[in-house]
């Protein structure tokens, strides 16, 4: 469609639908995104940006152990105003939206607030936050309406004791005795975070281990850091139900056992806010979780009509819903595209330290599924680590025998998130380990154990 105007429409200012609203008006569309929480979405607005800026401030609370640790005498730390942290942490995720909102306005992109609905595969119905209704006709329909906690009947959220990860920036204090069900990434993430904030905190995890989607390596480095700082953590304890009580809340789980708190924070999952779309009126397809079924390059079973983030369920990551959004408007306006691959992802754990993967796993070797070298390198060797006092976390390469390419890794350190670009480059263009180790890397750092832990893949000539 390059060449003529298309008209686009996009329900859902999240990444996937305001990143896609940027690449559709460069390529010459007329855009309109049809938003109807703030643009950002709930990554911007109750998700990513304000959790990651909760355990940022926990994380500068931790940090005085290795003040004291270096002979800095330093004088005890607490949250006194917890409506002050997330107050700031609203404005931050405010001020994020509202740049969002003003890049997308000066490259012309119409941004209407309210709901939208499919009359048709090529008509919008829209219905103003403040009033009337509008219809829209578009050449191209993109849906990234993005997801919403999960809530079970037998734990209901009230706002105040039971709480999902949307409702918790209403706190006015730490809570005392925080129960954290749920030990995937957001139930890890916040409850190590309320732990540095001060709070009494139990993680009651289903699995044998905490984050059981994550490397078990690193998942371990993690749980013993969670006891260590005085966290308790029931593993194998599945919840059946949340009380409110006087006091407090009652979490009771299937195996009998009840454990009191002042809070309950619900991390169970989401699930995708695809109802009133009117997709089942117009044929698109959905899964039976009711994510939107897409293919590659983000088409769904409709002809011009796509999705993008976590309504598809395709990967629940910020950056994967903004590279849906791209690659829908690329393919849609006829630009080059290349569809979506998600073995070269690179994803993060905001833990402290962090977990950052990309590429295959462990897992993947262990099964059989990728033939593969593993080196590990534990960061307590690294001279940087040591002047740091950074005790815990490791490098992990896997790299193809033979050939030497780089098929993944892992990083566990702070800042993984950070460190973990060098490996997502390696994979994304099939370097070997013998091109990575021969980049230079500054001593002493901490990315000086990629490099070595790159040369010792080197696979000798001859």
């Amino acid at each position: 469609m390059i060449g003529r105007t298309s008209s686009v429409v996009v329900i859902g200012g999240g990444p996937g639908g305001y990143e896609a609203a940027l690449v559709a008006a460069r390529l010459g569309a007329t855009v309109t995104v049809v938003d109807r929480d703030g643009l950002g979405g709930s990554c911007v607005l109750t998700d990513c940006v304000p959790s990651k800026s909760l355990i940022s401030t926990a994380h500068v609370l931790r940090r005085t152990g290795a003040a004291v640790e270096a002979g800095i005498e330093v004088a005890p730390t607490e949250v006194t105003d917890l409506r002050a942290v997330n107050g700031r942490i609203l404005a931050l995720a405010s001020a994020q939206s509202q740049d969002i909102h003003a890049r997308l306005v000066g490259d012309g992109v119409r941004v209407c607030r309210g709901t939208g609905r499919l009359l048709s595969a090529s008509r919008v119905r829209v219905e103003f936050a403040d009033g009337g209704v509008e219809e829209l006709d578009a050449d191209v329909v993109l849906i990234a309406t993005g997801a919403t906690p999960r809530v079970m009947a037998t734990a209901v959220p009230d706002g105040e004791r039971i709480l999902t990860w949307t409702q918790i920036y209403g706190l006015k204090t730490v809570p005392e005795r925080l129960i954290v069900v749920g030990s995937g990434v957001t139930g890890a993430e916040l409850a190590q975070a309320y732990l540095g904030l001060g709070a009494h905190v139990t993680l009651v995890s289903s699995r044998e281990q905490v984050l059981p989607g994550e490397d078990s390596d690193a998942a371990r480095v993690i749980e013993d850091v969670f006891r260590r700082e005085g966290m308790e953590v029931l593993s194998r304890s599945r919840m059946s139900a949340v009380e409110r009580t006087p006091e407090g809340v009652i979490v009771r789980l299937e195996d009998g056992r009840a454990i009191e708190g002042t809070h309950a924070l619900l991390a169970v999952g989401s699930i995708p806010a695809t109802t009133g779309l009117g997709l089942e009126d117009i044929g698109v397809e959905v899964g039976p979780g009711r994510h939107i079924l897409v293919d590659g390059v983000s088409r769904t079973s409709v002809r011009g009509v796509y999705a993008a983030g976590d309504c598809t369920g395709v990967l629940p990551l910020a950056s994967v819903a903004a590279q849906q959004g791209r690659i829908a408007m690329w393919h849609s306006l006829g630009d080059a595209v290349r569809p979506l691959r998600l073995d070269v992802v690179s994803a993060n754990v905001f833990t402290d330290p962090e977990i950052a993967t990309v590429g295959v796993s462990q897992q993947d070797i262990e099964a059989g599924e990728v033939d593969a070298q593993i080196v590990m390198l534990p960061l307590a060797t690294n001279a940087r680590a040591k002047m740091d006092s950074i005790h815990d976390g490791f490098v992990k390469i896997f790299a193809r025998p033979g050939q030497g390419t780089v098929l993944g890794g892992v990083v566990v350190a702070p800042r993984a998130s950070e460190l973990i670009y060098p490996l997502t480059i390696a994979v994304e263009n099939g370097l070997t380990a013998d091109d990575l180790s021969n980049a230079f890397t500054v001593y002493p750092s901490i990315s000086g154990s990629i490099g070595e832990a790159a040369r010792r893949l080197h696979v000798a000539i001859g």
